[in-house]
């Protein structure tokens, strides 16, 4: 008597809240996203990314990040933001503090010796090849002009990495809620601001950051 009942499908999400639900679900902690890799795999891709670490440590670390959290999906986002958030306060180069945790979390102490040794083998064997030809050309004036062109290029990257380095970040503050989001906006443009006009040091500011994001959280979250 009556037609079958069927029921109206939910009305698709309008893309940007799709786009915020997958930055959202991707920027997890410790989600493992897609299965590990292989000793001989991870070796072999830190190889091609040793190759290729032209342009100094911001360029290596995009290089980096587009491979391991976009590329193969082996890190979140959310892991590497925090990962490249504490390096600096590890002493020496910050790129091989970031190396060491990523060979870490996909094999652990091997995977540790396979990054160092897929990142350092090729990039120091190109570098002093390179240092030994530059040493003979660095006077002509193409070679200055291919210089300038780079620096530029390596800003740009710099500046695209730090979008992406921020986007997890937000994504966690904006589950937290809207005082998080301020909080976290806070403390990204006051921290390059102090950076940019008193020059402290860069331990200092950290701890100093770190403080008020440990205060901000035991008040939101320490009672309950």
């Amino acid at each position: 008597m009556f037609p079958d009942y069927q029921p109206t499908p939910d009305p698709q999400p309008p893309a940007s809240d799709a786009a915020v639900r997958s930055l959202e679900r991707l920027g997890q902690p410790g989600e493992r996203l897609a299965a590990l890799p292989s000793h001989a795999r991870l070796l072999w891709v830190w190889l091609s990314l040793g190759l290729q670490s032209f342009g100094g440590g911001t360029a290596t670390q995009f290089m980096i990040r587009r491979t391991f959290v976009e590329r193969y999906r082996w890190i979140a986002p959310a892991d590497f933001t925090r990962w490249r958030a504490i390096c600096p306060l590890t002493p020496g180069i910050n790129l091989l503090a970031l190396t060491v945790l990523i060979g870490w979390h996909l094999a652990r102490g091997i995977g540790v010796l396979l990054v160092l040794g897929g990142l350092l083998l090729p990039s120091v064997t190109i570098t002093a090849a390179m240092t030994a030809a530059y040493a003979l050309i660095r006077d002509h004036p193409l070679v200055a002009a291919a210089l300038r062109g780079v620096v530029p290029a390596s800003v740009g990257l710099g500046l695209l990495m730090a979008w992406q380095l921020a986007g997890p970040l937000l994504a966690a503050s904006r589950r937290e809620g809207w005082a998080s989001v301020v909080v976290s906006m806070v403390l990204l443009l006051g921290s390059g601001a102090a950076a940019a006009w008193f020059h402290p040091s860069v331990i200092l500011l950290l701890c100093l950051a770190g403080g008020v994001g440990a205060a901000t959280h035991w008040r939101s979250h320490g009672t309950r």
